[in-house]
């Protein structure tokens, strides 16, 4: 069998009991050596044989995962995060298809989630912003027609933007463009649950300035919209004049 594994957001003790064990019993495991913590193969056996995708081409990770699977191993295939969020395992599970092979696929603790916590914050407050985007600048990747940052922007949601810490100048221009203020609240997550974690508090006008200073050009989660700020609305599950499924309103 072959197991996309999400290893969690850094913290080796933040990946799922089942992709724990998963790595444990792996005969192999392909990880995502630019961006998983090394410290998750602990988790693996003495045997195991491992491989760093960050050396290899698409081609040579499915021959490694077909040559394993020839073989009777389990393979797992390491991916930082939750391997749903820009993981680049749809091409893989494709080519897996083609091939007859057999894989799974085990969530993980997105950095969209180590982030917030690290914040002690959540995305999604009553009054003030009840949908999250999830987003990234457009570099290597391009981002598609229709989904420019300007364009999302202007929903004044909470934005949680992926792989963009180096391109901060553009990335303001893009948040102003869309409607938010240089005053707007923000935040840059750098290695959300690593022993270096930093967050850094500041607004979407001071963004550069801000990673600058701390010489930040990468693996960092930009966080923006006023669930950053101090107004919101109480929630109404927990509001004594309010009737639900499990408890009666009281005056």
């Amino acid at each position: 069998m072959i197991d996309f594994v999400g290893a969690g957001c850094g913290a080796p003790d933040l990946i799922t009991v089942r992709g724990a064990k998963l790595l444990a019993e792996a005969d192999v495991i392909i990880y995502a050596g630019s961006l998983v913590n090394p410290e998750l193969l602990n988790y693996a056996g003495p045997d195991c044989e491992i491989h760093n995708s960050a050396l290899l081409t698409l081609d040579e990770i499915i021959d490694i995962m077909s040559s394993a699977e020839a073989a009777g191993k389990n393979t797992v295939r390491l991916h930082t995060g939750d391997p749903s969020i820009y993981g680049a395992v749809r091409e893989q599970m494709d080519r897996l298809r083609e091939l007859g092979l057999p894989f799974r696929v085990c969530p993980g603790v997105s950095s969209l989630c180590g982030a917030a916590a690290a914040l002690k914050a959540e995305y999604t407050l009553p009054g003030v912003s009840q949908t999250v985007v999830i987003t990234r600048m457009a570099g290597k990747t391009p981002v598609p027609e229709g989904e420019s940052m300007a364009s999302l922007a202007a929903h004044g949601a909470t934005m949680v933007i992926f792989l963009s810490a180096g391109l901060l100048g553009e990335l303001t221009a893009e948040l102003l463009r869309g409607g938010y203020t240089r005053g707007t609240p923000a935040a840059i997550v750098y290695k959300a649950s690593w022993p270096d974690e930093k967050v850094l508090r500041c607004t979407v006008g001071t963004l550069a300035e801000t990673a600058a200073k701390e010489g930040i050009k990468k693996t960092a989660l930009i966080c923006v919209g006023n669930f950053l700020g101090d107004d919101y609305g109480l929630s109404r599950l927990y509001d004594r004049s309010f009737s639900t499924e499990f408890r009666e309103a009281r005056p």
